[in-house]
């Protein structure tokens, strides 16, 4: 089972500025934690996401030398990717790719094909520095544009990351429409059948529905899945205010009731638990 934690999902939408000390403070608590990978910060225009104008200083400032965990930062073009693997500390990049045609252009300034284009090359720059492409597939579930949406639409961009041997996918249910009944679908569909491909969950969700989401994925045998601690953060074009990321603590307490082991180191958990409240208030 790995979880990845969030904190640059959880920041990047805040208006005021997280000083950077702040956020190296919490981000080492966070790797003290134990979880198998730290999505940390981006490397994107700074006016597009002022709040990550800083995470190459983050980056220097990280203490990696005591971790188990992995650092993932997302980018948004082939510049970001190249400065982002750059960094020795770096792991994985992630690259936002999305079925709908308008969130591409408002996310990443591209269209699909544009971005298909570019994550090819991304792949390459990935595979020459040794790091690992991790690709969302943003709003996988349904989107708030009207654009068209189904399950097979997913289906075929998964085909199409695997003929760049894109190595992770992650699910995204960017304005948290999902239900139990697509998200066991298409990872039902996908799992068994692209079995050298590791897939993520990135739900959103209100307070009220997230145990039921993370059982429909975990049954379909999903056991990778993103959340932020307390569920902080979530896209600012959901409809529901009450949209959020997936709470850790909620993920946490979900795969330990299955009797699952996962390796955390409890005093640090609250410790990370408390500290966020301070840096997201």
């Amino acid at each position: 089972m790995k979880i990845i934690e969030c904190p640059r999902d959880a920041m990047q939408g805040l208006k005021g500025f997280i000083p950077t000390e702040t956020k190296v403070a919490y981000i080492n608590q966070l790797l003290r934690v134990g979880f198998d990978t730290i999505d940390f910060g981006s490397f994107v225009s700074p006016k597009a996401i002022p709040q990550m104008r800083d995470t190459a200083e983050v980056l220097a400032k990280l203490d990696v030398s005591q971790t188990k965990s992995k650092l993932l930062a997302i980018v948004a073009n082939v510049k970001g990717a190249e400065e982002a693997a750059q960094h020795e500390q770096i792991a994985y990049l992630g690259f936002p790719l999305s079925v709908s045609e308008t969130f591409q252009q408002r996310n990443t300034n591209k269209s699909i094909a544009e971005a298909m284009q570019q994550l090819a090359q991304m792949q390459e720059i990935c595979i020459r520095a040794g790091k690992t492409l991790v690709t969302y597939i943003s709003m996988g579930f349904g989107n708030s544009y009207n654009d068209p949406w189904n399950a097979e639409t997913v289906i075929y961009f998964v085909k199409e990351l695997d003929q760049l041997e894109v190595k992770i996918i992650s699910l995204s249910d960017t304005i948290g429409v999902s239900n139990p009944e697509n998200i066991a679908y298409l990872f039902g569909q996908l799992i068994p059948a692209f079995k050298h491909i590791e897939f993520g969950a990135h739900l959103h969700t209100t307070p009220a529905s997230w145990q039921e989401k993370v059982a429909a994925a975990y049954s379909a045998g999903c056991r990778r899945f993103d959340g932020a601690m307390r569920g902080f953060g979530g896209c600012p074009m959901a409809k529901d205010e009450l949209v959020g990321n997936m709470a850790t603590e909620n993920l946490v307490r979900f795969f330990e009731n299955k009797g699952l082991t996962l390796d955390l180191n409890k005093k640090a958990f609250d410790e990370a638990l408390k500290q966020s409240g301070a840096v997201f208030s």
